[in-house]
């Protein structure tokens, strides 16, 4: 499979497509789910899954609510930054008229399932959930959605105990989160790191997501991006991976009207090359 997208114009191509109330578009399934999410498509639902998600804002700001530790957090991604979730942390994007947002998710597992919860006001005490397979969460979510807004829970804004888990399929994610950063901040800040070692986490270790710049090759497979593109891997890589090539990292960095905030997104290549 070879995959070019000249991202600007396929953004252009499918805005029509950002609809409420999820406001989604998948560009590439394989392994790694890469998305394009418009707005306004202000939520209350709050996603769970077993995988990370990175964000990267193209185009505005938005805001991120989650669950942490038990409490409601909001979490502001502005134009340019980038911001990698845990897995397993309740979470619920609010985006804005004319903003343009990329999200990264990993494949699922045949045995995994998300989660859509509702809570009961600005609590953390669950009024509706359901639990799914997801395999394109753009069109899984609206007919749950729109279950919810028929359901009694929404009308009366109690839960019922009959139709909720005792115990989630899987335990929430008890850790903090990282802030939201620019990537070509972080090349600024660990330049001096970068030339010492032949490799660095863009995320840190408590990961299962790792993100490396240039050139990755996994197996019979490789993915070849321009500089300054960041390519975000699923953990299964990192067994598999065979050479991982750095040394060009924050050189040659593309003129402004080929990128965005230090980010070649302008155009990505991924290459993938099988037996």
């Amino acid at each position: 499979m070879e995959l070019l997208v000249n991202v600007r114009k396929w953004i252009e191509e499918n805005e029509t497509a950002f609809l409420p109330p999820v406001c989604n578009k998948l560009m590439h399934r394989h392994q790694l789910n890469v998305m394009f999410v418009g707005g306004p498509n202000e939520r209350k639902d709050y996603h769970i899954e077993e995988g990370e998600e990175l964000f990267y804002q193209v185009k505005g700001d938005m805001c991120l609510k989650i669950i942490e530790n038990g409490k409601q957090k909001d979490i502001v991604i502005r134009e340019g930054e980038m911001f990698l979730l845990p897995a397993r942390i309740p979470h619920s994007p609010q985006r804005y008229a004319n903003t343009v947002g990329l999200v990264i998710e990993r494949e699922r597992l045949k045995t995994e399932i998300d989660g859509l919860r509702y809570y009961v006001g600005e609590s953390t005490n669950v009024l509706f959930e359901k639990w799914f397979h997801c395999e394109d969460l753009g069109t899984q979510l609206i007919p749950i959605i729109q279950e919810f807004f028929n359901s009694r829970q929404y009308q009366t804004g109690k839960p019922n105990p009959d139709e909720l888990l005792k115990e989630t399929p899987f335990p929430l994610n008890s850790t903090s989160v990282m802030e939201p950063f620019t990537f070509q901040t972080w090349l600024n800040d660990h330049r001096g790191e970068i030339k010492q070692k032949k490799s660095l986490s863009v995320f840190g270790d408590n990961f299962e997501t790792e993100a490396w710049e240039n050139y990755v090759v996994s197996g019979g497979s490789s993915a070849l991006l321009q500089n300054n593109s960041a390519l975000a891997c699923p953990a299964l890589w990192k067994c598999l991976s065979s050479s991982i090539d750095l040394s060009s990292l924050g050189q040659g960095l593309p003129s402004s009207d080929t990128s965005i905030h230090g980010i070649n997104l302008n155009l990505i290549s991924i290459h993938f090359l099988w037996d």
